[in-house]
């Protein structure tokens, strides 16, 4: 039996607020209302929501938490929207402060970064309490990009004193020396995602600064053999691409006062079909070592395009449907 008919009323305070609630021409209020059984009333800065009790309550607390989001400086955006309200019809309103809580860093430009989705929330905690972090997931997840948020956010609180990333070169095959000019000219190519993030997360003229004293080093994978890396921050991206043998190597690197995170997904590897990739075979052997947390994301925490999440499903449907017919 349905609850009784209640109206609330959701008070804004400016036109931005209500373009982050609402969306572009209302988009937002289309998501509800296919969601929810209410009615809702715009007017000026007010939204009245009416319906069953059950119904609009828990949207009136989820918009209570994103307005105090907001008002933190967060910007809201449609897919942050999307995966708000998504929880909230799962009942699970009280997430939301947990997660739009969780501020890591704020960027030269102003940018907050903090987790979007519940597995990135804790996927932040697994590097935050372990020492070792393996992070499987598809593309669009901030893998790469939260492992950098906090190896930066650990430098500047001294935890380490530098950051260490790698990468396989795998399309060079770890034999760089027939490319054209110098070491830097050679691994630049693959390398190029990851000092997109930094120079995100710095700024151009801090990433320089740093690389140049040494405090942030970008190699290949290969360059990591025979270091011990003591009070450092190191991330292996890509690391599908890693044979087991490399994965051991890079593993076995970690000295006093470090942390390392390898990232990956697992359905892009592009290794020879002989060599298996040591990050899909890591959780068989390291998952019940102390001390090394074992982090899997889905298409449910893609944080680009709402497209990619669709395109990651069709070709798992696809994979699915092609093993089955052999």
């Amino acid at each position: 039996m349905a609850g009784e008919t209640v109206s609330r009323t959701v008070l804004l305070e400016s036109s931005d607020e209500s373009l982050q609630l609402f969306g572009k021409h209302d988009r937002h209020f289309t998501l509800i209302e296919d969601n929810f059984n209410v009615h809702l009333l715009p007017r000026g800065l007010e939204l009245i929501i009416e319906g069953p009790s059950e119904e609009v309550e828990p949207l009136y607390r989820m918009f209570q938490e994103l307005l105090r989001s907001i008002r933190r400086g967060h910007y809201l955006g449609s897919r942050e929207f999307e995966y708000a309200l998504k929880l909230t019809r799962e009942g699970k309103t009280r997430a939301l402060r947990e997660l739009f809580s969780d501020l890591l860093l704020v960027t030269p430009r102003g940018k907050q970064i903090r987790p979007k989705t519940m597995g990135q929330k804790r996927y932040l905690e697994a590097m935050r309490h372990q020492d070792i972090v393996l992070c499987i997931g598809p593309a669009g997840t901030g893998k790469t990009y939260l492992a950098l948020a906090m190896a930066i956010d650990a430098l500047k609180k001294k935890q380490v004193q530098r950051i260490i990333l790698a990468r396989p070169a795998v399309e060079a095959g770890e034999h760089l020396g027939f490319l054209p000019g110098d070491f830097q000219d050679k691994v630049d190519p693959y390398l190029r995602p990851v000092y997109d993030g930094l120079y995100e997360l710095l700024g151009v003229e801090l990433f320089q600064k740093y690389r140049e004293r040494g405090i942030i080093e970008v190699a290949p994978l290969a360059y990591m053999r025979g270091r011990t890396l003591d009070d450092s921050f190191v991330i292996l991206d890509e690391g599908q691409n890693a044979t087991s043998e490399q994965m051991k190597m890079f593993l076995t690197r970690l000295g006093f006062g470090s942390q390392a995170v390898v990232t990956g997904d697992i359905t892009q590897i592009d290794l020879p079909r002989e060599r298996e990739s040591g990050l899909a075979e890591a959780p068989r052997i390291l998952g019940q070592v102390e001390g090394i947390a074992l982090v899997y994301l889905t298409e449910k925490d893609v944080v680009r395009h709402p497209l990619v999440q669709n395109i990651i499903k069709a070709y798992e449907i696809y994979e699915s449907n092609k093993g089955n017919d052999l």
